[in-house]
């Protein structure tokens, strides 16, 4: 992901509005171009974790949304269009009703997933990492599918501690949600090995 937009000015939520495309990100003001459509295998891990996490909220107050869906991430208390972060993670829940519109999101997700590829891996981990944790995420998930690799972020005391790495094997609990379960041996797979990506 790499800065795209054809100026230097500073954007809002208003102007992302009426941009020809959404495959844009916001960040402070800044134009992040993203990607075109995601590979095969970042869609099999998003759409793969987006349903055990849906089927797992069913009936509850936390609902679980997948890209593209504009989550607007306010300062203070500024109009949706003077709004200057607007992001699109691959997988989230929202707990907070208040928090959905038809828009998407307005405010920080409870918990965030980003797949991770060559082309956004410094952008996930260093820039949306630190956003994250500034606006409120309480669990920030990266997946590295080529290693099979899984960082966590927990947010305490308003920032994110240390990462717990882990192999994608077996499940792994979101710990911020009673009984949720990510299994990740039938999507391993699904997954080519290391070599197949080249």
């Amino acid at each position: 992901m790499g800065l795209a937009l054809k100026d230097t000015e500073r954007h809002c939520y208003g102007d992302y509005l009426h941009w020809p495309d959404n495959n844009y990100e916001l960040i402070d003001g800044e134009a992040y171009f993203m990607a075109p459509a995601p590979n095969l295998e970042h869609q099999e891990v998003a759409g793969e974790i987006f349903r055990q996490i849906a089927n797992a909220l069913a009936g509850k107050k936390c609902r679980a949304f997948i890209a593209p869906i504009d989550v607007r991430l306010p300062k203070k208390d500024e109009t949706d269009e003077h709004i200057d972060t607007v992001v699109q993670p691959d997988v989230l829940v929202v707990c907070d009703s208040n928090k959905l519109d038809r828009r998407g999101v307005r405010g920080a997700p409870d918990w965030v997933l980003e797949v991770l590829s060559p082309s956004t891996a410094s952008h996930d981990q260093i820039k949306k990492r630190e956003l994250y944790e500034r606006h409120g995420v309480r669990e920030y998930w990266l997946i590295h599918p080529i290693d099979r690799v899984l960082t966590i972020y927990r947010l305490q005391n308003g920032e994110y501690g240390k990462a717990e790495i882990l192999e994608l094997s077996g499940s792994t609990a979101i710990s911020i949600f009673d009984d949720v379960q990510i299994k990740w041996d039938d999507l391993l797979t699904r997954l080519p090995v290391a070599d197949e990506w080249l």
